[in-house]
């Protein structure tokens, strides 16, 4: 094993392919099998420096684990693990290889693996979340509220089921994702402050612990408050599952709101579409043999990470099964969860870029609207009828819309046409008639909306407005 392998000689493509340069080193800080040994190392600095405050070791031996803990690296524990097939004790005797011989027996003392395991493992998702996750994520939410505050009255054909409905705007549209994904930061916090360690020995009945200290239960609480970690209300030897169950759901989650607006963006750069498009560079090629392609291709990968993420979390489920108080049927499955963290941070790196120099084209957003104005003003011609009285009004304007297209007649022409609709007409005003005409008038409360959502989100998010 060696650090300075080529990194096209690893196996994932979350390696080698997805988080090349500076987003490697970040990850790596937090999840790398390297990192994984300094953070348990350092939940065993925390048992060193709690055994000095109750009196069972002396004050030196914390420098000496400090030192240790500086020193340990990753191929010396996997070395000394060939030895014990052990990984924990692997880890604990590199550690006692780097101490005075005289404070050897205060390292791992009183402890069992997954005390320092499960406990290190939270301690890197809750520095991962609050230190780089939450902030990308903010960045993502500040620049899709800039172009939903810049857009709020550019009008855009809606669409359900696929088909053409009744106009919104384009910055509404985006406020939709505003929402979603500022409920989705708020949800990741408070799953994320919800994570608690654990220091309770083998059965999770404090049973060594108990020969070292008269309150066990406040050695744990001491130890812990060094991580900034909460003691588990009761585990087993293991933290009980459902709280990083919740947390790992909050990612998938998140990232379903990230692929359903990668995928929309994907289908608006349509070719019978095209009222979107990604930035795209001089020397950016798009097909190997059609030279004139544009491929959505961020857009793509986002959706396409996201395939490879949620079927994980099936995985994560069934690890709250766990036989009595201990088995082993999670020690690999859990050894994935990083990865499903790194694919969102990811996709929220990736759009970050896209969002910043998100191109729209003002002039088919127009074009799609007109395309469909006669046919999508039935609702609102509807609406006003049934106001003003007329009995059946959706199916009079159904009938008109089907003698629209027979006829090739507009729908308001027919209405206008028709003798037994002119008593309702009479009545609308003058904004109500425009509506009718040019249905770009036809919005609703988008436009305030937008700007209520951006301005709401912004403040609970201490995002300072630029636009």
């Amino acid at each position: 094993m060696s650090s300075e392998r080529n990194i096209f000689n690893n196996l994932s493509p979350l390696d080698h392919r997805y988080s090349r340069g500076e987003n490697f080193r970040l990850l790596s800080q937090y999840f790398s099998e390297e990192a994984r040994f300094k953070w348990e190392a350092r939940v065993e600095l925390a048992l060193i420096e709690t055994l000095v405050d109750f009196g069972i070791a002396p004050k030196k031996a914390i420098d000496q684990m400090k030192k240790a803990v500086e020193s340990i690296n990753a191929d010396e524990v996997y070395k000394e693990e060939e030895k014990t097939k052990h990984n924990t004790r692997a880890l604990v005797n590199c550690l006692r290889e780097n101490v005075d011989s005289e404070f050897r027996q205060y390292i791992h003392l009183g402890a069992t693996s997954f005390d320092i395991v499960d406990t290190a493992a939270i301690l890197r998702y809750k520095a991962f979340n609050d230190e780089v996750l939450i902030p990308a994520l903010k960045e993502l939410i500040e620049k899709i509220s800039e172009v939903a505050y810049r857009e709020r009255s550019t009008v855009q054909l809606g669409r359900t089921h696929g088909q053409a409905a009744v106009p919104v705007t384009f910055g509404y549209y985006m406020a939709g994702f505003v929402s979603r994904l500022g409920n989705r930061l708020e949800s990741l916090e408070n799953y994320s402050s919800e994570l608690t360690g654990q220091f309770s020995g083998a059965v999770g009945a404090y049973n060594s612990l108990s020969l070292l200290v008269d309150n066990p239960v406040e050695f744990e609480t001491v130890l812990l408050n060094k991580l900034d970690l909460n003691r588990s209300e009761h585990s087993t030897q293991i933290i009980p599952p459902e709280k990083i169950t919740d947390y790992i759901h909050g990612i998938v989650s998140t990232f379903g709101v990230i692929a359903d607006l990668s995928d929309d963006f994907r289908h608006l750069q349509r070719s019978e579409i095209s009222e979107t498009g990604e930035a795209f560079s001089e020397d950016q090629v798009g097909s190997s043999t059609m030279p004139q392609k544009r491929n959505p291709i961020n857009f793509e990968n986002i959706k396409s990470s996201w395939k490879v993420t949620v079927p994980k979390i099936i995985t994560v489920y069934m690890d709250q099964l766990c036989e009595h108080q201990r088995d082993l049927t999670n020690s690999s499955s859990a050894r994935y969860y990083p990865e499903i963290i790194s694919h969102l941070f990811l996709a929220i790196k990736r759009l970050n870029k896209v969002m910043a120099r998100l191109v729209l084209d003002h002039e088919n957003l127009k074009r799609n609207l007109d395309n469909h104005k006669d046919m999508i003003l039935a609702e609102p011609l509807y609406i006003m009828l049934a106001r003003e009285g007329h009995p059946d009004a959706h199916e009079a304007v159904r009938k008109l819309t089907l003698k629209s297209e027979e006829t090739g007649k507009k729908v308001l022409e027919l209405a206008q046409e028709d003798e037994g609709l002119n008593k309702y007409f009479d009545k609308l005003t003058t904004a109500e008639k425009d509506i009718l005409n040019n249905p770009a008038n036809y919005t609703g409360a988008a436009i305030n909306e937008t700007v209520e959502i951006v301005n709401n989100w912004s403040d609970r998010l201490n995002i300072e407005r630029t636009w």
